[in-house]
């Protein structure tokens, strides 16, 4: 951690007004990012996608529960895996305090993966989590929606994640997808990010960056090298 400048508490409030203009600045532009957002086009969904969960089977249209929009967190867990990823696992601590407020703001909002619905339901459980999670074993949805990779991808080396080819360690990747369903019952496809673009649904990853040390992953081998399933800290 670098040594810092230490100075009189009015020395420290026109430092923070200095910064305190670019933050506004920031939160100018990313309204307005969030505004273009929303203006994206969108495509119809023409295909049925047919998801296991504890309901029973249910098609992406279902999946709204009433409502006209529908959040889809792409959860990375293998068909053949025993337990869920820990970065997904560190995204989906933040669900459930969230999905009650969404419920009331129109939105509607699941985890898909292609592990069985047993296996999803298992870690679920030793999670704590009450979030609907939908097993999209036997449907395209994963790869349509480019969050999972067949063998021939793989074996080539490159994948097409982020809106472009390139490397990838896992034939497992996380995502989210945004739906919209109008009052004729039709389906589109609104939205979706990867990678990065996920930073904004870590509650935890905002507070580290209000602290001195931050993130303190610079030193790592990786990004969230650090991270462990919330039942997984020694202590």
């Amino acid at each position: 951690m670098q040594q810092h400048k230490i100075v009189s508490r009015e020395d420290w409030i026109a430092a923070r007004k200095d910064y305190l203009a670019k933050e506004k600045e920031f939160t100018r532009a990313r309204d307005a990012l969030s505004a273009q957002r929303r203006q994206l086009p969108w495509v119809k969904v023409d295909k049925e996608y047919v998801f296991e969960g504890p309901d029973g089977q249910e098609t992406l249209s279902d999946l709204f529960a009433g409502r006209s929009q529908l959040i889809v967190y792409h959860f990375m867990f293998g068909p053949d895996w025993e337990e869920g990823c820990p970065s997904c696992s560190y995204l989906a601590d933040h669900f459930d305090g969230a999905i009650v407020h969404l419920n009331h703001r129109d939105v509607s909002m699941v985890v898909a993966s292609r592990a069985p619905l047993k296996t999803l339901e298992g870690y679920r459980k030793r999670m704590g989590w009450r979030f609907k999670w939908l097993s999209s074993l036997g449907s395209d949805f994963n790869h349509d929606y480019h969050v999972s990779f067949d063998a021939d991808e793989t074996a080539g080396g490159e994948v097409y994640y982020n809106y472009r080819t390139g490397s990838f360690p896992s034939e497992e990747a996380p995502g989210i997808s945004v739906f919209h369903k109008d009052a004729n019952g039709d389906v589109f496809h609104t939205y979706s990010a990867y990678a990065r673009g996920l930073d904004m649904l870590i509650g935890a990853y905002n507070l580290l960056d209000l602290v001195p040390k931050g993130r303190d992953e610079a030193g790592l081998n990786f990004t969230m090298e650090w991270l462990r399933r919330h039942d997984r800290y020694e202590d």
